[in-house]
């Protein structure tokens, strides 16, 4: 038995409750949320916003609070396959074995250490007390430790690291540089044609976080009434867009707020601005939105139909969709009709309209700037799903126009199996419809391809990827 006498025990440290961060919480809220009930960020966003504004608590959550819970958001889900593949090499497990919770803490950590300007000490230490919050103290020493390996080096050294040579595998390297999944890389390089300069700037368009675009509507309002609002800078193309600059709420905006103006991409302008100007034979009297859902088309297309005097018809499908519509053109100023009614069997007789817009269901591979989530939920075999359906819709479209009208077929995907596939199918099948060429409709939209169909680009035109084709029935 020893008699040397012990050594006293150091008291044990106190527990500290971790320190809740508003901001933080309210980001991983969002994701979860998009994770569990695939929701997509620009609907889970704004109520979390407005919630936290509306709170009584010590802090008050201040428009800062709110630019730094979206670029967190948005940023996270923009850069997720980046950070996935970081991430991965941080691990010593397949991603598909981390709880999902945990992986979303990680890449929020992770996108404040690579994609922000956040000190790294910051970033760290702020991240670990989120995980600390929402995922107890265990799990957060896991977080800890990875992001440390994180923070060893920056986003280009990370990239170097796991990222393949471009020269071994071109679509694999961009993929997981650029954080779009291989298959939708590979389709936007086959719809863009061109070389790797040319898909990398859309890869990186894809990335920024775009600019709150909206419409004055004819009869309503107009855009120098919009311009009079703070931040705000006419459109590039469309003669009733307005953008604003600096993010800004449209909310607040009274023309939008009274539905006098609303939020729109110009890309969706444009389709409506040049299916309403395309030459059509005999009378323009009647007008038709096959799928107006939720209404943002519908109501320019409105307004431009009241100027002529010509009346439209909004049909969609499923009611509560169809209520939006009606929301929309609801003080138009001339007369229209809003159904609730499946484009593929409509009630109304064929040859019935002049004027005939089909803005049909599809991947959404076209707006990935406002819904980067979609990138990481489609799937290769969705074409397969939305094929039948968007051509229906057109075949309907063109029975529903009469000898010497046009249909505008649009989708907001490039992807070539939505868009010219399915015109060529469809014009097989009606061999008195003719493509007529969109882009002089468009006179001052440069690089609209080599038509006679228009495919707008986000590196190139600002907008989503919108595409349209204008046909005619002949006799």
């Amino acid at each position: 038995m020893s008699d040397q006498p012990r050594r006293p025990r150091r008291p044990a440290k106190p527990y500290r409750r971790p320190k809740k961060d508003p901001v933080r919480i309210l980001a991983f809220e969002a994701l979860r949320a998009v994770d569990e009930r695939d929701a997509y960020a620009n609907l889970v966003l704004p109520p979390l916003l407005r919630k936290a504004r509306e709170s009584e608590g010590p802090e008050k959550f201040d428009a800062r609070d709110a630019a730094l819970a979206t670029e967190l958001v948005y940023g996270t889900l923009r850069r997720q396959g980046t950070y996935d593949a970081v991430i991965a090499a941080c691990v010593d497990r397949p991603l598909r074995e981390v709880d999902p919770p945990v992986l979303d803490v990680l890449s929020l950590g992770a996108h404040q250490l690579l994609g922000t300007r956040i000190p790294t000490h910051a970033a760290v230490s702020a991240t670990v007390e989120l995980a600390r919050v929402v995922l107890g103290d265990g799990r957060a020493k896991f977080v800890n430790a990875v992001l440390r390996k994180i923070a060893q080096d920056d986003l280009d050294g990370w990239l170097e690291r796991v990222a393949p040579p471009y020269d071994e595998d071109p679509e694999d390297h961009l993929s997981v540089v650029h954080s779009h999944p291989r298959w939708v890389v590979s389709a936007l390089w086959d719809s863009l044609g061109g070389g790797r300069a040319g898909v990398e700037e859309l890869l990186r368009a894809d990335n920024e976080r775009p600019e709150v675009t909206l419409v004055a509507r004819p009869g309503r309002a107009t855009a120098g009434e919009l311009l009079a609002e703070e931040a705000a800078v006419p459109g590039r193309w469309s003669p009733y867009a307005v953008r604003l600059t600096e993010g800004g709420e449209p909310g607040a905006v009274p023309a939008v707020a009274e539905g006098r103006a609303g939020v729109q991409d110009e890309g969706s302008q444009l389709v409506a601005l040049a299916v309403a100007a395309a030459p059509v034979e005999g009378p323009d009297r009647r007008w038709l939105d096959a799928c107006a859902g939720p209404g943002g088309k519908a109501a320019l297309l409105g307004a431009l139909a009241a100027e002529r005097g010509a009346v439209l018809l909004a049909s969609e499908k499923q009611p509560h969709r169809a209520g939006l519509v009606a929301k929309a053109l609801a003080g138009n100023p001339g007369p229209y009709q809003v159904v609730a009614a499946d484009g593929t069997r409509p009630p109304w007789r064929p040859g019935s309209f002049d004027r005939v817009l089909v803005d049909v269901p599809c991947t959404g591979l076209g707006a990935l700037r406002r819904r980067p989530e979609a990138r990481w939920r489609r799937r290769p075999e969705d074409l397969d799903g939305f094929a039948p359906l968007q051509r229906g819709l057109l075949r309907t479209a063109l029975e529903s126009v009469r000898i010497g009208g046009v249909v505008g077929y649009a989708t907001c995907s490039p992807h070539l199996a939505e868009t010219r596939a399915v015109v060529a199918d469809l014009l097989k099948q009606f061999p008195d419809a003719e493509l007529i060429d969109a882009r002089p409709l468009l006179p001052d939209v440069p690089d609209l391809g080599e038509g006679p169909d228009i495919q707008l680009w986000p590196h190139l035109h600002g907008t989503d990827a919108m595409y349209l084709a204008l046909l005619r029935r002949t006799a």
